[in-house]
């Protein structure tokens, strides 16, 4: 017989001292809680600032949200609040610097990445194309909504997202691949994943 203790089953949602059940990535830390609340699957349509959430998630490949997510700042600062016309032309010396800056994720690939990501974003600009549009095409412009009841219903991709993740990578964009796009679709509000019972699930 085995008498080893039963693993601990993680719950889909908690329950927080405010009243308020969440969904269980955000645990308890009122930081997160909050990116939780007010930002994690809203509809976001300004071109610049799914440009900044879609590198921010390139950038978190092989690392913890929470972690980007505190160091979101920091990356605001070092890539001069993610404009794509300012990004686009950095240099060599610019580069170094990024890759000294101990705020941000001193990965070599991605820092160069996310300028040839800047250089995407403005060639599609260039051929009349809003970065928004090009985004919100994936889910026909409006978000896709799938309340999941438990942790297991949550996918890491899906025919959407490698669809985009394709589309992307053919406009030159960089760190784009199928499981880092539906996590930018998710934290945009592309795709509206928050858990049935969780008090941001609104419909």
């Amino acid at each position: 017989m085995d008498d080893a203790a039963p693993k601990p089953v993680r719950q889909p949602l908690i329950a927080h001292a405010d009243g308020h059940a969440r969904c269980f990535w955000c645990g308890t830390d009122p930081f997160y809680m909050a990116y939780h609340d007010t930002e994690w699957g809203v509809p976001e349509r300004d071109s610049r600032a799914l440009f900044e959430k879609l590198l921010l998630d390139g950038f978190q490949a092989g690392l913890s949200w929470i972690t980007i997510l505190r160091k979101r700042e920091n990356f605001r600062r070092a890539f001069d609040g993610f404009e794509p016309e300012t990004m686009a032309r950095y240099d060599a010396a610019k580069l170094e610097a990024l890759m000294q800056d101990a705020g941000i994720v001193r990965n070599r690939a991605k820092v160069e990445g996310a300028v040839l990501s800047a250089r995407a974003y403005l060639d599609l600009r260039d051929k009349g194309i809003a970065f928004a549009d090009f985004m919100w095409d994936a889910v026909d412009g409006e978000t896709k909504v799938n309340r999941p009841r438990r942790i297991a219903d949550v996918p890491a991709e899906t025919a959407e997202s490698k669809a985009l993740s394709k589309r992307l990578k053919a406009a030159g964009f960089k760190f784009v691949g199928p499981t880092i796009v539906y996590a930018a679709m998710q934290a945009c509000g592309l795709v509206d994943d928050h858990l049935e019972g969780c008090h941001c699930a609104k419909t």
